[in-house]
């Protein structure tokens, strides 16, 4: 057997392929694990289907047990899965660890919530009452990003909502997810949980597979534009949570000394590979050239290493197609006469890039209109609070945003009209499982955590009873 097998109908299988798993720090493969086929993506699915009679019918208390043992299984193997995770993703230990705690708090608040019918009439003439029913199979493709709490974000509300789930790591980052996988195997009856591997060849396979009912996929706008045209034969359920371009607003009344830090971090978690980092920092003319000598000043002393090395902060570029393009980013914003300060990379075995500082920039420059995803973080002036609304909204993007100001009227005010699916005031990127997480525009479709997430998972039956 693998040392990375799949999981597949109850059962850890071998792949009818394998795939070669690189470390993002070293260049070098450091595993090779198990990869479906067609057919075994099909046995996945048929398996899926299979489990869900009798999940869907398990009352929701053993359902919510089950997840809370998954809580526990993640408790008890962070340090090896952490590890795992450094290896094949970049993220320094710490952030890895944070991975796997944040992990385990997500899905053991998943298995508090409950799906409590709602009665809108009961009255002489009938009884009316509005019932969650569970879809049936799931399909969850995760993003490279955050791949074990990604997947537990699609894993812990399909669960307790009654569902059975196929899940798909990205192929650059599947080792922990598939470990993940084999240590979770008997906390669920077979067939209930499915984890396979692929090299992005089987997406179109199972998100249009009739068998699925729902696909829940973290990643790209282009590829969640691909999944909608693959689902619409069938009209599948989507959750899509997609890329984003989130604006920090940063208003002349702040303490710069107090804040920048504060962006900085909301930009450069995870090597700045986070959907919602604060990818646009519109700064008040007032301090604008004061911001930008400390965020200069901050990203000069990071430490830029291998995530496995005690003391790194900021890890490599998780892939070499990513590596590449915030490379271009960067020397698009030289082209275009920006100023940048720091953004070297090469000279060094790895995929990494120091963070880089660029001001002179506007609308129109490639670096403030896409999405680095990357250790970039691109200062634009503003004038005005009259101005700020506009043009932080001109983006196709609208997953989140945050207004940064010591006069709270006064962001509140910028704050409301910006059109974002989540915008903070003096904060970025403080979620929880119990806060709804939606996207507008292109940065997705549907809504993730709380209530109305596990919702997303289920189907409204109205039962409406004559009583006359």
């Amino acid at each position: 057997m693998s040392d990375y097998p799949m999981l597949i109908g109850g059962k850890l299988v071998d792949g009818d392929n394998k795939l070669k798993v690189v470390n993002p720090a070293t260049e070098a493969v450091f595993a090779t694990i198990e990869r479906a086929s067609q057919k075994q993506a099909g046995e996945a699915i048929a398996a899926a289907k299979a489990a869900f009679p009798a999940w869907s019918k398990t009352p929701i208390e053993k359902r919510q047990a089950a997840v809370s043992k998954i809580a526990d299984i993640v408790r008890d193997n962070a340090a090896e899965l952490a590890g795992l995770l450094t290896a094949e993703q970049g993220k320094p230990l710490p952030e890895a660890l944070g991975e796997m705690a944040w992990t385990e708090g997500y899905l053991r608040h998943y298995a508090t919530l409950s799906l409590e019918t709602k009665v809108v009439q009961d009255d002489a003439t009938a009884r009316v009452e509005v019932h969650r029913k569970p879809l049936g199979v799931v399909v969850g493709i995760v993003a490279w990003n955050f791949p074990v709490l990604l997947a537990a974000w699609k894993l812990g509300p399909a669960l307790v909502a009654g569902n059975t789930i196929v899940l798909k790591p990205a192929p650059t980052t599947p080792v922990a997810t598939l470990r993940f996988a084999a240590l979770i195997k008997d906390a669920v009856p077979p067939g209930v949980v499915n984890v396979i591997a692929d090299e992005n060849e089987l997406g179109a396979f199972l998100t249009s597979h009739p068998d699925v009912a729902k696909v829940s996929f973290t990643g790209s706008t282009e590829t969640g534009k691909k999944i909608m045209k693959s689902g619409a034969d069938t009209l599948k359920r989507l959750t899509l949570e997609l890329g984003g371009n989130d604006v920090a607003i940063v208003l002349d009344d702040v303490n710069v000394k107090e804040v920048a830090p504060k962006i900085f971090d909301a930009a450069m978690l995870n090597c700045g590979q986070v959907c919602m980092a604060a990818k646009r920092i519109y700064v008040q003319d007032a301090i604008y050239d004061e911001m930008a000598s400390a965020m200069a000043a901050i990203a000069k002393d990071v430490v830029v290493d291998d995530g496995a090395k005690q003391g790194a902060r900021i890890g490599p570029l998780q892939n070499r197609m990513q590596f590449e393009k915030v490379k271009g980013l960067i020397d698009s914003a030289k082209k275009e006469g920006a100023t940048v300060v720091g953004g070297e990379s090469g000279g060094r075995t790895g995929f990494f890039i120091k963070p880089a500082i660029i001001t002179n920039v506007k609308e129109g420059n490639r670096i403030v209109d896409e999405e680095q995803f990357g250790p970039v973080i691109p200062l634009i002036r503003f004038k005005s609070d009259s101005e700020i609304v506009s043009r932080a909204n001109a983006s196709p993007y609208g997953l989140g945003g945050s207004v940064w100001s010591s006069n709270f009227d006064r962001a509140r005010k910028i704050a409301e009209d910006i059109d974002a699916g989540t915008v903070w005031i003096n904060q970025h990127i403080t979620i929880g499982p119990h806060i709804p997480m939606a996207g507008s525009k292109q940065s997705g479709i549907g809504v993730e955590q709380s209530q109305e997430g596990l919702a997303e998972f289920t189907q409204v039956r109205v039962l409406n009873m004559a009583k006359a």
